[in-house]
């Protein structure tokens, strides 16, 4: 009973903390009367008319395939690289400095520089999209590797496992919980500058036209789009939190990650 009150209760709470911030807005908009401020009566029929007319949908695909793919390849290089490095002197003390290096850098300061590298087009996106999702996923691998138990490696060696099999079979599973946290950071992460680069680099992409209806002073499309934008990063959050917790139910809840150290 206590737990399913709990349950719904957190479940209740955050729509009704959205509730409330859009009732407020509505009074501020209607006391201010400020073409900055339109009220929620002008931004959700515009938000609505944005999928029923399938206006958003190609810049909602665009940024979500560059998010995705963004993802992906720094899930495949991040946590390796973080595994190894968790059990290798060697390996650690080459990707420490690294991490030292890029950790304080706000990573779309890099987006003009790729740009120059690589041009203003995907690839530029893609990269500092891959850079910024490596780095939570490194530094939370390498952490949950450093933590095992020695005797869980040697236990492994002993019946014969090899380096390869040990990383599957033992340091991955014992690290996991670890990993989810900096995955769950690095999906948040990857959302901002995702939409960050489609700003810098004006061609598709919902950053792409939450710029060109600010541009075009339409700011009740603009602050519409920034609720999509918005939606989508909890609905991507929510998702992500419920594979976490049926892979790893053993592992406490981590509220408290601290997300603005990897920006």
């Amino acid at each position: 009973m206590g737990a399913g009150v709990r349950s719904f209760g957190s479940t209740l709470a955050p729509l009704a903390v959205t509730v409330s911030l859009l009732v407020l807005w509505q009074a501020a908009a209607l006391v201010l009367r400020s073409s900055y401020l339109p009220p929620m009566t002008d931004i959700l029929p515009i938000l609505g008319g944005l999928f029923w007319s399938g206006a958003i949908y190609p810049d909602l695909a665009s940024t979500l395939a560059r998010l995705f793919i963004g993802l992906g390849i720094g899930f495949v290089l991040g946590i390796p690289i973080g595994l190894v490095s968790g059990r290798s002197r060697a390996v650690e003390n080459f990707i420490t400095p690294i991490l030292a290096a890029f950790y304080p850098v706000p990573k779309a300061a890099l987006m003009p520089i790729l740009m120059l590298w690589f041009g203003a087009g995907n690839l530029s996106k893609l990269l500092i999209i891959v850079l910024t999702v490596s780095l939570p996923l490194v530094y939370h691998a390498q952490q949950g590797a450093r933590a095992i138990d020695d005797k869980l490696i040697w236990l492994a060696q002993s019946v014969g496992c090899g380096n390869l099999r040990r990383l599957v079979r033992v340091i991955l599973p014992a690290a996991l919980p670890e990993i989810m946290i900096g995955a769950r950071v690095a999906i948040v992460i990857g959302v901002i500058v995702t939409i960050t680069s489609e700003m810098i680099v004006r061609q598709s992409g919902l950053g792409n036209f939450l710029f060109t209806a600010l541009d075009m002073g339409q700011f009740a499309m603009t602050y519409a789009v920034i609720l999509v934008i918005a939606t989508l990063g909890f609905v991507l959050d929510w998702m992500f939190e419920a594979v976490r917790r049926s892979l790893t139910p053993w592992a406490p809840d981590r509220r408290d990650t601290d997300i603005a150290a990897t920006m």
